[in-house]
């Protein structure tokens, strides 16, 4: 998981392929939950925050410019 300084230091375009990198693997996981192989359910709630965080610096950036 990305800290917040480190999401901080990337440009809009790394931040999207960021994102999406991180809604795939959310997707994965869902399937894996409903299909019961998922292991560590944990890994669902920190891939949700750190969509959250990527959206928030993207939201702040385009209020900014």
């Amino acid at each position: 998981m990305a800290k917040i300084k480190d999401l901080r230091s990337m440009s809009a375009d790394e931040l999207e392929a960021k994102l999406l990198e991180n809604k795939k693997e959310l997707f994965n996981l869902r399937i894996q939950q409903s299909t019961g192989q998922l292991q560590n359910t944990a890994n669902v709630r920190k891939v949700r925050r750190e969509i959250a965080k990527i959206n928030t610096l993207l939201t702040e950036r385009k209020k900014n410019s």
